[in-house]
């Protein structure tokens, strides 16, 4: 049942078809917004999300989404950001089509999204981006080179949109999630030997001794997009668990 925090409002959202993307866009549309997800797959996605295919490296494709959210809504007052891939090495592991991937999709791919978004953007009153970032920003995690350099970038990136738009009244800002127990996590861990082994130390590496919740992510996607969240910008919100400031003692 809504809310009413975001009746009447527009939200997209990139990589939404599943993990942090779907539970923001689940999110926001349980408070009132009308949702449109983002991806390459989009067709098994729970009512009364929308869906529109759309890949974050074709900028082609951004924009005709953006327009047919604007064409059925009649605009667009939030982006989320959600799209992001992963990669495991050090960067005597990471190849150069790695780092190309990663950065394409993580960095550039945010970029992308919100340079096709802001033309609609500016004509709302209740305008926000929220990118997902990571604890990676800030955090040496191991053999996460590219990824952790991709996610460094986004939080850069963060504060320079929302220095740049904040006049235009585009509030920009992100959320820093640590590990989080979703489909993406699940892929990364079939890299390891052994991905059971691997699943506890990142269940341990929270202070809270579990992975976050996709859905405890989205309640602060949702906080920093909502209206009523207009002194918010150019923040970035940890939900790591206490990753990136506990040193809890054993």
């Amino acid at each position: 049942m809504s809310t009413g925090e975001f009746d009447g409002l527009v939200a997209a959202v990139t990589g939404g078809a599943s993990g942090i993307g779907l539970a923001a866009a689940i999110a926001l549309s349980g408070r009132g917004a009308h949702v449109v997800v983002l991806d390459l797959h989009v067709d098994a996605l729970p009512a009364p999300l929308e869906g529109v295919r759309a890949d974050v490296r074709d900028r082609a494709s951004l924009e005709d989404a953006f327009a047919w959210i604007v064409d059925r809504f009649g605009g667009l007052d939030v982006l989320v950001n959600s799209a992001g891939v992963s990669c495991v090495g050090t960067v005597e592991e990471t190849t150069e089509e790695d780092w190309e991937r990663v950065l394409d999709i993580n960095v550039r791919g945010t970029a992308r999204a919100s340079a096709g978004a802001l033309v609609h953007l500016r004509r709302s009153a209740h305008a926000a981006i929220v990118n997902v970032c990571s604890i990676g920003a800030l955090n040496g995690l191991p053999r996460r080179a590219v990824y952790n350099a991709s996610k460094g970038a986004v939080l850069s990136l963060t504060y320079a949109m929302a220095t740049d738009h904040v006049a235009e009244g585009v509030r920009v800002n992100c959320v820093s999630p640590g590990t989080v127990s979703t489909p993406f996590v699940d892929r990364m861990l079939q890299q390891f030997d052994d991905p059971v082994a691997e699943r506890a130390a990142l269940d341990a590496r929270q202070a809270t001794g579990r992975m976050v919740t996709p859905e405890e992510v989205a309640g602060a996607i949702a906080y920093l997009a909502s209206p009523r969240s207009g002194s918010t910008t150019g923040t970035a919100l940890e939900v790591d668990g206490g990753v990136t400031h506990l040193r809890t003692r054993t």
